[in-house]
């Protein structure tokens, strides 16, 4: 069993930025990809972003390319997610998420999750 916190969420301005993190306890963290999600009223959830736990390789959907960057510290078991020039349409509810194996952008293949961090972006 991991269980996984979420902060750093926030209002910010467009253009701002936050850094969210994760922090997991529980089994050994540092066997487990890790995943960030976004939800935003009235759509589904999304990948932002993962990083595999066998080579750190970083992965992000194309709209956050070259703003958020993940980044984990396995000796404290925290995964981080900077976010630079945020925009309006970065305005979610971000959650972290875990898992051992399987394809990274794809919510099914996680095992555990956050309750989630609000992240609103004003402009």
């Amino acid at each position: 069993q991991v269980q996984l916190v979420e902060s750093g969420g926030g209002l910010v301005q467009a253009g701002g930025s936050l850094k969210l993190s994760c922090a997991a306890s529980g089994r050994t963290f540092s066997g487990y990809s890790m995943g960030w999600f976004r939800q935003a009223p009235g759509k589904e959830r999304e990948f932002v972003s993962a990083i595999n736990w066998r080579d750190g390789s970083t992965f992000y959907r194309e709209s956050v390319k070259g703003r958020f960057t993940i980044s984990r510290d396995n000796a404290k078991n925290i995964v981080y997610l900077q976010m630079n020039s945020l925009k309006p349409e970065d305005t979610a509810v971000y959650y972290c998420a875990a898992q051992p194996r399987g394809p990274l952008i794809f919510s099914t293949s996680y095992d555990y999750w956050g309750q989630g961090t609000q992240v609103t972006v004003s402009s």
